[in-house]
């Protein structure tokens, strides 16, 4: 790990000003799971470390009329033992439990657990993002590619978003909040996580003199859930999730968003999914559809076929924990 500079500023303010134009200025620091791992490993080295945990203004979580707040510095601890959270946004619950490890979800945030870098073994051993050789071809398609991309994966990015609670609030329409010393922004978290087309690019539109400050959920009564498939029960990503949210209109779908975790670069929303419910009632029968429309444009690679069958059950398995997930009605 290379030496660094180490701030902690009291106010956003502070923090922001303590950035840089470029992300080997300065790291944003709150929970650090992801980030000193990577500087350990020398992925990342910046010359300075801002850490934000003292900035109260970025903890806390608000549920009301107006909708959800949470602040970025919120642990998945806090989401997960949060009574409002558990009876109105079941399916957050459901996402932060996923993460079975209780020193994770203790230290983990909700920021940080959007903006952690990808997990691809490639990337991780320093082959860079797009996991390229020397003579510039991709080592994913013809290599190890078990854990990568079955959506999106055209190239030339195969890796998969990593974050828990992404789908969930994307199924949401939840926005992210990010702000620096030009001021704030708010950007559909739809948006905000993106592929990456060349080398410079990176897997969402923060800037390195932005910090995501808060995310916010609109108001409006859904049914949630997630539901995650995984190759162990101890500490791991999964290899499929999937989340859905569900507008009720006399017993049948009024609208629905289902998105898709760990099967692209980015957290993949399912449109097929979606007609495939819409208008109707939440039942084996329509669930199975539903899951088998969100796999029809799947792309697996050589060694990943197994999960579109993953991803066809998450969706059934969601959709149909969903139609259980009344509203008030907890998890």
């Amino acid at each position: 790990m290379q030496a660094f500079e180490y701030a902690a500023p009291s106010t956003k303010d502070q923090a922001a000003a303590l950035l840089g134009s470029r992300w080997e200025d300065a790291a944003v620091f709150a929970g650090g799971t992801d980030l000193i791992s990577s500087m350990k490993d020398n992925l990342q080295a910046s010359r300075r470390l801002v850490d934000i945990k003292g900035i109260r203004e970025l903890s806390g979580i608000e549920v009301n009329s107006n909708g959800l707040r949470l602040g970025a510095l919120v642990t998945l601890e806090e989401l997960r033992a949060h009574t409002g959270i558990v009876k109105e946004y079941p399916g957050i619950a459901q996402a932060a439990s996923g993460v079975t490890s209780p020193q994770m979800r203790s230290r983990g945030t909700v920021g940080g657990d959007l903006c952690q870098r990808p997990r691809c073994w490639y990337y991780r051993a320093g082959y860079g993002l797009l996991a390229k050789d020397k003579d510039g071809k991709s080592l994913v398609p013809n290599g190890e590619n078990r854990y990568h991309a079955i959506f999106g994966n055209g190239g030339p990015a195969y890796f998969v978003n990593p974050s828990s609670l992404a789908p969930i609030l994307m199924a949401l329409g939840a926005k992210v909040r990010l702000y620096s010393s030009s001021g704030s922004r708010e950007v559909a978290l739809e948006k905000f996580f993106v592929i990456p087309k060349n080398d410079n690019d990176r897997e969402n539109v923060l800037k390195p003199n932005e910090i995501l400050t808060e995310i916010v959920v609109p108001p409006g009564a859904q049914q949630t859930a997630t539901y995650e498939v995984r190759q162990k029960e101890a500490l791991d990503w999964p290899l499929v999730a999937a989340s859905v949210a569900l507008r009720m209109k006399n017993g049948k779908v009024d609208s629905a968003r289902v998105v898709l975790g760990h099967v692209a670069p980015v957290p993949w929303r399912s449109t097929e999914a979606e007609k495939a419910i819409d208008g109707k009632p939440v039942n084996a029968e329509t669930a199975l559809e539903a899951g088998k429309a969100a796999v029809h444009p799947a792309h697996p690679l050589s060694q990943n076929g197994y999960k579109v069958q993953l991803a066809r059950v998450a969706v059934k398995r969601a959709l149909l924990r969903a139609g259980l997930n009344v509203v008030g009605g907890g998890a």
